[in-house]
C-alpha cells in the first residue's frame, strides 16, 4: 500500500468516525436541579436513529457509616443499534433496560438529592423519560432525592445524544457522588 492509499484510508475512517460523533441536533434538553459538582463529559451521539430506552449504573445503598454515590451513569440504547454514554463513574452496576413500547425518549425528569452540608452527598440519584408515545419509564435505582421539573419535550423527532456531569471517584474523600447532572440532545 503506497503513501496516498493510506492517506485515503486514513481521511475516510476519520470522516465517518467524526460523522458519528458529531450529529447535527435541533435541540438541548436541560434541567434546572442538577448537582454542583463534577466535570461535563464528552457529548455522545447514536450514530444514526433515535434512543429507544436506557439504562442505568448505580452503587446500591451503602448503609449508615459508608458513602453512597447512587447514579454513575446513563446509556441510552438506540435504534440503529449498540448504546451511547457520556463519562460514567467507576461504582455500582448496570441495570436492566427500560424501553418505549413505541417511538422513542423525548423529554426527561432528574431525581437529585440536594447538598447534605456535612452528611453524605449523592447528588443525582434516578431519571424519568417520556416516550413520543406518552409513556413514561423510570430507572431502578435508590431512593435519596426528589424530582425536579421535566425538562422540554424535544420539538422534532427525538433524544438521539447525552453529555453528563460526573465528579472523578476519589479514595482520599470520603464524600463522593459521582452522577450530577445530564443533557440530552434531540435529533430530527
Amino acid at each position: 500500500m503506497d503513501l496516498s492509499t493510506t492517506a485515503v484510508i486514513f481521511l475516510f475512517l476519520t470522516y465517518h468516525l467524526c460523522e458519528a460523533e458529531h450529529r447535527s441536533y435541533s435541540s438541548v434538553l436541560t434541567v434546572d436541579n442538577g448537582g454542583q459538582w463534577g466535570k461535563w463529559g464528552k457529548i455522545e451521539f447514536c450514530p444514526k436513529g433515535h434512543a429507544y430506552g436506557f439504562s442505568l449504573k448505580v452503587q446500591e445503598k451503602q448503609g449508615m457509616t459508608l458513602d453512597d454515590t447512587s447514579l454513575n451513569g446513563i446509556r441510552l440504547h438506540c435504534s440503529s443499534g449498540g448504546v451511547v454514554q457520556s463519562t460514567v463513574g467507576s461504582l455500582g452496576k448496570w441495570t436492566n433496560i427500560e424501553e418505549c413500547p413505541r417511538g422513542y425518549l423525548v423529554s426527561f425528569a432528574l431525581k437529585v438529592e440536594a447538598p447534605q452540608g456535612i452528611k453524605d452527598d449523592t447528588a443525582a440519584n434516578n431519571i424519568q423519560f417520556n416516550c413520543g408515545d406518552g409513556t413514561g419509564l423510570e430507572g431502578k435505582s435508590t431512593e435519596f432525592g426528589t424530582y425536579g421539573r421535566w425538562s422540554k419535550r424535544c420539538t422534532t423527532g427525538a433524544i438521539c445524544g447525552i453529555q453528563t456531569k460526573v465528579e472523578a471517584y476519589s479514595e482520599s474523600s470520603s464524600d463522593n457522588t459521582a452522577l450530577n447532572d445530564v443533557k440530552f440532545f434531540c435529533c430530527d
